[in-house]
């Protein structure tokens, strides 16, 4: 539908006598879908499933190097399947990675201290160079986006007897990205802040994240005295009422 509009605003300009047509075809009203619930996981859900691989096997210590990644920057599937170690700055201060987003709209974001210390070691223990164009998380070659979801899910299936609740919730690779918007989001970040963090073109993609948090709106009906509690009615004392009808 959008590219059959495009194509009809261009014939609206180019064409004069095919403007009726094309001014007809302009005014089909866009339908509108249905917007699900934004999910997200609770710091301590993030911790359980980072923590559900077994670190003393590669499998197990590239698993939670991955779920650290995707928790600590908010990287799409793709975009964390698609980093090479020369996209990687993992010195301090400051480490970052290079993230390649949709429509070419590359960005920087910072790298927390767990992930940074989980792909030191990973790297390491590869023998992968930081400036060498390699794949840092690998099946048999780079992983694909079906080996990401595989993860995920494999490590949700071992959390679940620690922390239950993970069984009702829809654990997918971009359920870390949606949660670590809302951290940021109830930290206080700005709603800019966190669009160029998760590489969204519109800040009205990120602002569905405000309207998701129904904590943050408790919060505010608090704030803004709307509880509906309106208190005792004010009753006046005798000597009150007195001064009153002697006015």
């Amino acid at each position: 539908m959008a590219a059959i509009r495009s194509f009809f605003r261009h014939v609206a300009a180019a064409d004069p006598a095919s403007f009726g047509v094309a001014q007809r075809v302009l005014t089909i009203p866009i339908k509108r879908t249905h917007i699900d619930v934004t999910y997200h996981l609770t710091t301590a859900e993030v911790d359980t499933l980072i923590a559900a691989p077994d670190p003393k096997t590669p499998r197990g210590r590239r698993d939670r190097a991955f779920l650290l990644f995707l928790a600590r920057t908010g990287a799409r599937a793709s975009e964390a399947t698609g980093v090479s170690a020369n996209d990687l700055q993992l010195e301090r201060p400051h480490p970052q990675v290079l993230l390649r987003g949709k429509g070419r709209r590359d960005r920087v974001v910072p790298i927390a201290k767990d992930p940074a210390r989980a792909l030191t070691s990973l790297l390491s223990e590869r023998g992968i160079a930081h400036h060498e164009p390699r794949p840092i998380f690998l099946g048999n070659e780079r992983l694909t986006r079906f080996g990401a979801t595989h993860i995920v899910r494999r490590a949700a299936t071992e959390a679940v007897p620690t922390r239950p609740a993970l069984a009702d919730k829809p654990i997918s690779p971009h359920i870390f990205r949606h949660s670590l918007a809302m951290k940021l989001l109830q930290s206080g970040v700005d709603l800019l802040t966190i669009q160029a963090w998760l590489g969204h073109a519109r800040v009205a993609t990120t602002h569905r994240y405000a309207t998701a948090d129904v904590e943050m709106m408790r919060n505010g009906l608090e704030k803004a005295g709307v509880n509906g509690d309106h208190g005792v009615r004010f009753r006046p004392k005798d000597s009150v009422l007195q001064l009153l009808n002697s006015i």
